[in-house]
């Protein structure tokens, strides 16, 4: 599965290595990437596919914005990156 608008992803190298991202854009060899924090909206961070994971498709409310068009804010990708690893962290403490 290749990285989409609105996948939520995982650095694997860099200094954001562990972090996860929302696909803001896809181009080539490359996605950009924001946290809401640290990566904003306005600068996202330009990375290569092979520097990322796929962590899981996202269905909250800021990745629906984001494959719709509608103007999407980094409180939202903030508070859907916290569900989802929340999400990711029970599931994993649960196996």
């Amino acid at each position: 599965m290749d990285a989409q608008k609105s996948h939520i992803v995982i650095s694997l190298a860099g200094r954001d290595k562990g972090q996860y991202f929302l696909v803001i854009d896809r181009m080539e060899e490359y996605v950009l990437l924001a946290d809401g924090k640290g990566r904003k909206l306005e600068k996202p961070k330009k990375k290569k596919l092979k520097h990322i994971r796929i962590a899981g498709k996202s269905d909250s409310r800021a990745a629906q914005k984001l494959r719709s068009g509608e103007k999407l804010l980094n409180s939202e990708i903030r508070k859907a990156l916290a569900e989802f690893s929340e999400t990711a962290e029970l599931n994993q403490g649960g196996s």
